[in-house]
Parts: C-alpha cells; sequence; structure tokens
C-alpha cells in the first residue's frame, strides 16, 4: 500500500516575531522601532497576513494526505520524501533557500504579501492552493524545470543553489586561486579577486544579473529554463603574479569553472547562504556547473 502524499509547508520567522522573541514584549518591540523612525503596525500586518496565509494553505489540504511544517532555520535538518508535494509560503528567496535539500519534488510558491514581493518563485496566491495541491500530483500539470548550479570539490564535498554560487574568501575579502575552464587547452589564471560569482537565469533576477548589468551585459542572461550559467569574476587585481583576463564567460551543460585553491581558506557557498558553505583548503580544487537536479516548480 503506497504512503498518502505529504504537504511540506515552508515558512520562515516573521520580522515581527522575531523582533517580539529579542526585546520580550510587543511594546517593546514598538518602542525600539519607533526611536528608529519605524512603525510596528506595518510589521506587525505583515506578520499576520503571513499567518492567515499559512492558514489558509493548511486549511486546503485534502483530509487524506499527510502534513508537515518546516521553519527555513531547520531545512538542513528535514528529511524530504519523493512523495512530498513542497509548498513555499512566503518570499522568492525562501523557495531558492529549500530548493537544494530537493530531489524533483513538486514545488507550490504561495505569496504572502503581493505587491511588496516580485513573485518570481511565489507566484500563487493562498486561495489558489486548494486547486494546486491535487494538481501537483496530475503529469500533465504545467511545471518549469528551473537550472540548478552546483559545485563539487576534490574531496567529494558538494554543494547546489537555484540562483549562484560564490567562491571566495569568508568576509568576501581577498581570495587567491587559479582559474580555467575545463577542457580550455590548459589555460589557467592566478587570480586576486573578490571572488568568484557563477549564476542560473533564476539568479538573474538578483545577485548575478546586478553583476551582470555592471559589466554592460556583454554576454546574454539564461532564461530560468535554459541550461546554461553566467560566470564573473568580482574586482580582479592585476600584479606581476595575477592577471585579469580570465574574468567572466559562459558554461553549457557540457563545460565546467575550475578552482584551485591558493589561499589558507575559501570558501563556497549558494543563494547567499553563508552558514552552509564548503570549506576549502590551500591546494584544492573545485569544479562549477549546471547541476544534475533542477527545481520543478508548478507554474
Amino acid at each position: 500500500m503506497s504512503l498518502a502524499p505529504r504537504v511540506v509547508l515552508i515558512h520562515r520567522t516573521t520580522e515581527y516575531e522575531e523582533l517580539v522573541a529579542h526585546h520580550g514584549t510587543h511594546g517593546q518591540a514598538a518602542f525600539f522601532l519607533s526611536s528608529r523612525g519605524r512603525d510596528i503596525e506595518e510589521v506587525a500586518e505583515r506578520h499576520r497576513r503571513t499567518r492567515r496565509a499559512l492558514a489558509e494553505v493548511t486549511s486546503a489540504i485534502p483530509l487524506t494526505w499527510r502534513q508537515s511544517r518546516v521553519e527555513r532555520g531547520d531545512l538542513d535538518r528535514f528529511l524530504f520524501a519523493p512523495e512530498d508535494v513542497v509548498v513555499v509560503v512566503g518570499q522568492d528567496g525562501l523557495v531558492a533557500n529549500v530548493a537544494k535539500y530537493l530531489a524533483g519534488q513538486p514545488v507550490v510558491g504561495i505569496d504572502t504579501d503581493p505587491g511588496r514581493n516580485p513573485g518570481v518563485l511565489v507566484r500563487h496566491h493562498p486561495a489558489d492552493a486548494a486547486t494546486l495541491l491535487p494538481a501537483a500530483l496530475a503529469p500533465r500539470t504545467g511545471v518549469d524545470e528551473l537550472t540548478m548550479v552546483e559545485a563539487i570539490a576534490d574531496d567529494t564535498q558538494r554543494l547546489v543553489a537555484l540562483n549562484e554560487i560564490y567562491l571566495g574568501a569568508a568576509g568576501h575579502q581577498t581570495a587567491r586561486y587559479r582559474l580555467g575552464l575545463e577542457g580550455d587547452g590548459g589555460v589557467v589564471e592566478a587570480q586576486a579577486s573578490s571572488g568568484v560569482l557563477v549564476g542560473t537565469g533564476t539568479g538573474g533576477t538578483g545577485w548575478i544579473g546586478s553583476v551582470w548589468r555592471e559589466r554592460g551585459g556583454g554576454l546574454r542572461l539564461p532564461g530560468p529554463t535554459e541550461t546554461r550559467l553566467l560566470w564573473f569574476v568580482r574586482e580582479a587585481w592585476p600584479s606581476p603574479s595575477t592577471g585579469t583576463t580570465h574574468v567572466l564567460g559562459q558554461l553549457t551543460a557540457s563545460t565546467r569553472l575550475c578552482l584551485t585553491v591558493e589561499s589558507e581558506r575559501l570558501v563556497a557557498f549558494g543563494d547567499g547562504m553563508e552558514t552552509d558553505a564548503l570549506e576549502l583548503t590551500w591546494g584544492q580544487s573545485v569544479r562549477v556547473g549546471v547541476a544534475g537536479t533542477s527545481l520543478r516548480l508548478i507554474g
């Protein structure tokens, strides 16, 4: 007998909850915000909208289905199952936070604050949940297969991200390394920079898009489902021993960017989650390219 589907509701602690937890009471939190020119009512109203959205989505779950609720900070300790339907209730960034922990489960993004969130990944309203949940398991449901990026170190450490992967020094200080493209005739350049950024088409709405615009947009941004990545070296520094000619490019499904560490310690982290990073030491190498898995986002 097969298991009933399980809905996994992903959410994050609201700003209001964090303020009250830190200051002890609503009144003390209100006083703190007012001293900085902010009104707690705006923060509290966003909190109420989030709670209403969670309640509405929860009530839409079929009675025969199982359900779990996971806060963002607990994602690295939660075990997802193949039969799960993942429902992200919150902001676009929360979808990116959960993507690295999935293996093909369908994802439904619910926007708790329309007009404030871009709605690139949280595309639906809470009222849509009753229709979307059963449809998520239907074979003909429209699904976008969003390309992801992965970094694999020579000691088998692996990191996957939806938007981008950053490789560099912790604290974004000067990183020293050797950089080259796999299968590019052995062309490798020693560099000193603020790090290397490798991003997807989905990341084009975030950090990688910002760097792309700063560089003048000479390369075409990939689409979210396109199996192509862009990479940029941030603030490469020229010197007698380091170069600046190998500072941007694109990767297809068959190419990899290879970085060999020449600093005491570098890190690689994805989607801004610096607390969940690969640790890389002198002489280690890491390969970055299109991930073998994608995020299945319900359109």
